[in-house]
């Protein structure tokens, strides 16, 4: 299949001697992989308090290393990255490669999406088609978040926001901002609040509060059909839940690819 332009990312070149150890240091992922050839890792940057601040891919074509940012967060992210460098020898430079994405057979430069087989893959330097996959129909159906939309920076928790499940963290590389509050929820008997798939019966918009016998019981985010993503508080959730004019319930468990 075709594909399409990724809209509203940013592509930064990434150059030095230090430019992948500087990263390991810093996000979520283990990077270090990437030294050994194409490849492509998503991952993200904390807060020391181990809150989300932005998530990216990490991308080495063959040809050279690059970042491939939200463009809502990417002036945040690049101050951020920035700040930590004192020495280090890394370059990030602005590229105009384009990013595209597709399902189905990719082009051979093509790069497999590494957070579920059903997002397809990701291309850099090739101009896309027209659009033709619903994006918010895959991400509901494996409860995949969205920065900007489940993904909220300073306030968002990785583990919460189902980062280990979609392979965005790893809990052998070693250190990282964040990592010490990140571990501690690891090692948790279970979460008491992240994402779930949910039943929507009606409509409501992206950011309405989900309430069950008059409390609080999170917030319904993107839908597609009539299921949704929702961030719930578990110990809260009933049967019956609303959101505005909108009846929730618990939807089918969501199983990792």
């Amino acid at each position: 299949m075709a594909g399409e332009i990724a809209t509203g990312r940013r592509v930064v070149a990434l150059s030095g001697n230090d430019a992948l150890t500087f990263l390991q240091g810093l996000v979520t992922n283990d990077v270090l992989a990437l030294k050994n050839g194409k490849g492509i890792v998503w991952t993200a940057l904390l807060t020391p308090q181990g809150k989300y601040l932005a998530d990216f891919f990490v991308v080495n074509t063959g040809d050279g290393l690059f970042l491939d940012l939200p463009e809502i967060l990417a002036d945040a992210t690049l101050r951020r990255l920035t700040m930590y460098r004192l020495r280090a020898d890394v370059q990030m430079v602005a590229s105009d490669l384009a990013v595209s994405r597709g399902i189905g057979a990719g082009p051979a430069a093509a790069l497999n999406d590494p957070r579920h087989p059903d997002l397809g893959w990701r291309l850099y330097g090739a101009a896309g088609g027209t659009p033709v996959v619903d994006w918010d129909a895959i991400r509901v159906a494996h409860v995949i978040p969205e920065t900007g939309i489940e993904l909220l920076p300073d306030d968002s928790y990785p583990l919460e926001t189902g980062f280990e499940r979609l392979r965005g963290v790893d809990f052998r590389k070693g250190c990282y901002v964040g990592q010490e509050v990140t571990a501690r929820m690891k090692h948790k008997t279970e979460l008491r609040k992240g994402l779930a798939l949910v039943q929507v019966s009606g409509a409501a918009p992206v950011g309405t509060a989900i309430l069950a016998e008059g409390k609080a019981v999170g917030t319904l985010y993107t839908q597609s059909g009539r299921r949704g993503i929702a961030y719930l508080r578990f110990d809260r959730v009933t049967s019956e839940m609303k959101a505005g004019d909108a009846m929730i319930s618990i939807a089918t468990q969501v199983i990792d690819p």
